[in-house]
């Protein structure tokens, strides 16, 4: 049985004009529980509204996302939100992290909309990532790698059953960008989570065993070229 299975998937965004764009159209789609797939995409083609979806953040025109189980479609808002942060991880392109808080507090928190705020865990998660002596610091004083290892960490936080990482090396250089990778296929092979990566960089590509062209995936943008 497939972790993940999607099926008929539609979403359009409002034109600045008039009427509407469609911008995904899959029709089918699924993804085995501890999997690791990457999926080729250039900006604007439609992946992170992708990945948006399946973390209920979006909802889609029509179609379904069946997710642990679970059909996104019958929940309610309140119950989406939790069945994400009890069973997905999703690593931003941008990180997401709240500047105002420390690295700890910033995992930490990420639990707290999950099965709850366990300190040990958190800390024990960040020192996996090799900022064990960060604990205290804050956003603005970390580099950008190491940034981007609280997002890791963070996403990791409830045990997910599955990690979304949107373009999680785009801000990196090469040198921290394989290391990352490793590090998030790493932790989800170790944990058992099924990971689904999105990036256009052919290095990060080539890395993974199984690969799919998203252009090949999504119909509205396959209809766009023409």
């Amino acid at each position: 049985m497939s972790l993940l299975a999607i099926k008929d998937l539609v979403k359009s965004y409002p034109r600045p004009d008039a009427g509407t764009q469609r911008v995904l159209d899959v029709r089918e789609f699924s993804l085995a529980a501890g999997a690791q797939l990457a999926l080729r995409g250039e900006s604007g083609s439609g992946k992170t509204t992708f990945l948006n979806l399946i973390a209920g953040i979006l909802t889609p025109d029509s179609g379904s996302i069946v997710l642990a189980g679970r059909k996104l479609a019958t929940l309610g808002e309140a119950a989406r939100d939790r069945l994400r942060a009890e069973t997905i991880g999703y690593i931003f392109q941008t990180f997401n992290l709240l500047q105002g808080h420390t690295v700890l507090e910033n995992v930490e928190l990420g639990m707290a909309f999950g099965r709850g705020v366990k300190r040990a865990h958190a800390e024990t998660l960040l020192k996996r990532v090799g900022l064990g002596d960060k604990l205290s610091q804050y956003p603005r004083q970390l580099s950008t790698g190491q940034q981007q290892r609280v997002a890791v960490a963070r996403a990791l936080a409830n045990s997910p059953q599955l990690v979304l990482a949107d373009e999680p090396t785009g801000n990196l250089d090469r040198r921290h960008a394989r290391e990352s990778l490793m590090l998030i296929r790493e932790v989800c092979y170790e944990t058992g989570a099924a990971l689904l990566l999105v990036s256009h960089d052919e290095r990060v590509l080539a890395s993974f065993e199984h690969m799919r062209d998203f252009a090949l995936l999504n119909r509205a943008q396959m209809e766009g070229v023409r």
